[in-house]
């Protein structure tokens, strides 16, 4: 089982410099090499894989905290599932997450949702996407500093409040009004159930 994400950037023509291209590999650079792993084609879209399935939901958000931080979003559609074809770029490997991924991802506009997934079992894809189109009523209207919340405290997990405070240059009791403002413990919520239910669907 692995997990696909393809995205594009939402408004990327009325952006007017091309910065957000470079913002865009930086963020994706983490999720390591490209284009096996991660890839941007045709300008604003891109395709990322997570190997491991129940991580794929907080790296949408974690990419989605990060294109919010540089006043960008993005539509994602998560894939989950097998992976039967390798291929040195992303965009050319194939199986059950790339399909489930890439077909999702093609009714999103309509939908007009900014973040789905599908795994094939329609139960937990109901429940999921009924989840994730609540959390974004909030997550779509991130503001800056929330965003930049957001995405230090993802990659920091570790980190006490004063700690994030620090690398954010703020005091403990404005990194508390921050993460409040991002519903930052929702989020996590959300997270956590979704890797339960993605456990459920792997388990052997």
């Amino acid at each position: 089982m692995t997990s696909v994400i393809t995205g594009d950037i939402i408004g990327s023509r009325q952006q007017k410099s091309k910065d957000w291209v470079e913002d865009l590999k930086r963020i994706l650079s983490p999720f390591g090499e490209t284009p096996s792993q991660w890839e941007v084609y045709r300008g604003d879209e891109f395709q990322v894989e997570i190997k491991n399935p129940q991580e794929a939901l907080l790296a949408a958000i974690l990419i989605k905290a990060h294109l919010r931080a540089v006043k960008l979003d993005a539509r994602m559609s998560i894939g989950i599932g097998d992976k039967t074809y390798n291929a040195e770029k992303i965009s050319e490997s194939n199986g059950g997450a790339f399909i489930h991924s890439g077909e999702l991802f093609e009714t999103l506009k309509k939908q007009k949702v900014t973040l789905a997934m599908r795994t094939g079992n329609t139960d937990i894809d109901e429940k999921m996407n009924l989840m994730i189109q609540l959390a974004l009523t909030f997550m779509d209207n991130w503001l800056v500093q929330s965003a930049e919340f957001v995405a230090i405290a993802i990659e920091n997990p570790t980190l006490s409040q004063e700690e994030l405070g620090q690398k954010l240059g703020i005091n403990q009791a404005a990194v508390s009004r921050r993460q409040k403002r991002a519903q930052f413990d929702l989020v996590m919520n959300l997270d956590r159930y979704f890797r339960t239910q993605i456990k459920q669907l792997t388990a052997p």
